[in-house]
């Protein structure tokens, strides 16, 4: 990790596809413009840069180009990501919420999660 950032949204998202698209893009633009200062400052070309996501939709959204009904009320900035992934830039890459170790500090564990991580 070279970067880090904890804050609000600074938008109300309606459902949870919309706010894990609005976290991922937000991701996907730090690790683009991380990937480009490498490339300037040290001539690295980077390959894809791994996005954890635990939310399916929100992949299955990035993945197929096709506008649909499910999806019209997200704007089209949030598909910054849906071009990332297509030109290679971004790999999104699921691990269910169970196998998360920032839950831990999130949400209440239990004793097989504690003993998990």
């Amino acid at each position: 990790m070279i970067s880090w950032l904890s804050r609000k949204q600074s938008n109300v998202a309606l459902n949870i596809a919309k706010a894990e698209c609005t976290a991922t893009c937000s991701a996907s633009c730090e690790a683009i413009w991380v990937q480009k200062l490498l490339l300037d400052v040290f001539n690295l070309e980077m390959e894809a840069t791994v996005i954890v996501c635990d939310n399916q939709n929100c992949m299955k959204m990035t993945e197929n180009p096709v506008f649909h009904d499910k999806t019209k009320h997200i704007e089209i900035l949030y598909f910054y990501i849906r071009d990332m992934v297509q030109k290679g830039a971004i790999k999104l890459q699921y691990v269910s919420i169970d196998e998360q170790a920032a839950n831990v500090l999130t949400k209440s564990p239990s004793c097989v999660n504690l003993e998990h991580f």
